[in-house]
């Protein structure tokens, strides 16, 4: 347990790790890579770590240095791997490792924790049927464990509904330009989460992967492409920038995270923008970008595109004036907690009115009070209301390591906070 001290922070300059999203994607590109890639700057956490150990399962050497990750590439092919491959609750492990598998050889089994058998991958499966790999859900409920064959990966044509996530077609992009006919992939519901795709083809445009696309609603990949082997950087996360500008926002302080930039392709630096509406002063640094707290006031927006930033915004919501109405938000149900219910009833718990309606969240802002928040082993529950501890006293974070699943030092650069130049 942690308690959260109080303290009006000044004015800060704070470090994220690199992206956990661009990490996973670069990892795996680069083990599919036809020879060696370094990888600079990447996430060092439970989820990538856990890639990362799945891809060396699967016959990728690795070798962790101080200066980046080197892999040698498999040129396209994954070797066999007989014994089942762990991921714990890491569902961009899941789902991304699902399709590319079915570029190796053997059968692959790919298991997890009890909360990741209730997380949906069916429409990664029938994707993958309809290209004639024969993948299914080890209990047949559509949720891992899962088994995938390999050897059996030829392209073609596929229709992918992403209505519960984006890692579907994400995963079908990766391992598409190693098949010896390619994809031609049409999204049939959805799509939501959208900027995650834009990470991804941007991943297979740095690796020299040709992806042609109409929009967000068919991507056509040609076959027998090879990633190339090189140095890539991972970009910082801007998912972990979102809980310093809410610090801000809620403390009244100015906080940069540096090495963010508003061109990114990660959807969630968009967040800084909402804070801009509801109240804030955001600008675009040369070295980051920054945002000056500010009275709050309560808005309407829609989160599709930044989901997980949804238990951030949550949480500053409860001290701005009025209600905020998050929209199109029904996919948190499937994340490392049903977030939508858990956000819900730690806010509660604070004595702030939130309720879940269908696929949005309300948010009613007032004077919350000092509660236990219980993290649902989920790592954005944690640091969300970690901000709410910089104001109100009595917060405690219940299983604070739970945070290792994306930010192991959170706890350490939470702590530099205190440590700012105070605002005359």
């Amino acid at each position: 347990m942690i308690e959260i001290k109080p303290h009006r922070i000044g004015h800060c300059q704070v470090s994220v790790p690199g992206s956990k999203s661009y990490t996973h994607r670069t990892l795996i590109a680069a083990a599919l890579a036809n020879g060696r890639c370094l990888i600079r700057n990447p996430l060092r956490a439970q989820d990538t770590l856990l890639t990362l150990a799945a891809l060396e399962k699967m016959g990728a050497v690795v070798a962790d240095r101080e200066h980046g990750i080197e892999i040698q590439g498999l040129n396209g092919a994954f070797k066999p791997c007989p014994e089942p491959i762990y991921l714990a609750n890491s569902g961009t492990s899941m789902r991304l490792l699902a399709g590319v598998a079915a570029l190796g050889e053997g059968r692959y089994t790919l298991t997890g924790t009890p909360r990741m058998y209730h997380r949906p991958i069916g429409h990664l499966l029938d994707a993958l049927n309809q290209l004639g790999i024969a993948a299914r859900a080890v209990e047949g409920n559509g949720c891992p464990p899962v088994e995938i064959p390999g050897g059996a990966a030829a392209g073609g044509e596929v229709v992918v509904n992403c209505s519960v996530s984006s890692q579907f077609l994400s995963s079908l992009l990766l391992m598409a330009p190693c098949t010896q006919a390619g994809m031609s992939i049409t999204i049939s519901h959805g799509l939501v989460s959208s900027p995650y795709i834009d990470m991804t083809v941007d991943v297979l445009a740095r690796f020299g992967i040709q992806v042609q696309r109409d929009g967000y609603i068919r991507f056509d990949v040609k076959g027998n492409q090879s990633y190339q082997a090189g140095e890539y950087t991972v970009e910082p996360d801007a998912s972990q920038a979102g809980y310093f500008w809410g610090a801000a926002a809620i403390a009244g302080g100015s906080v940069t995270v540096k090495g963010v930039s508003v061109n990114s392709s990660q959807g969630d630096v968009g967040l800084a923008r909402v804070f801009e509406q509801m109240g804030c002063q955001v600008a675009l640094d040369p070295d980051g970008i920054t945002v000056t707290g500010g009275k709050l006031r309560g808005v309407i927006v829609d989160m599709a595109d930044m989901p997980d930033m949804v238990p951030t915004l949550a949480v500053v919501a409860a001290f701005a004036d009025g209600a905020t109405v998050i929209h199109n938000v029904s996919h948190l149900k499937a994340k490392e907690s049903d977030r939508l219910a858990s956000t819900c009833a730690e806010l509660q718990k604070m004595g702030i009115d939130a309720t879940t309606e269908n696929d949005r969240l309300i948010v009613t802002g007032g004077i919350p009070h000092g509660a236990d928040i219980q993290t649902y082993d989920d790592h954005r529950i944690a640091m969300s209301f970690a901000m709410a501890g910089l104001v109100v006293p009595g917060v405690r974070i219940l299983d604070p390591h739970c945070v290792e699943k994306s930010f192991p030092d959170f706890w350490e650069v939470w702590e530099t906070l205190y440590a700012c130049r105070r605002i005359a």
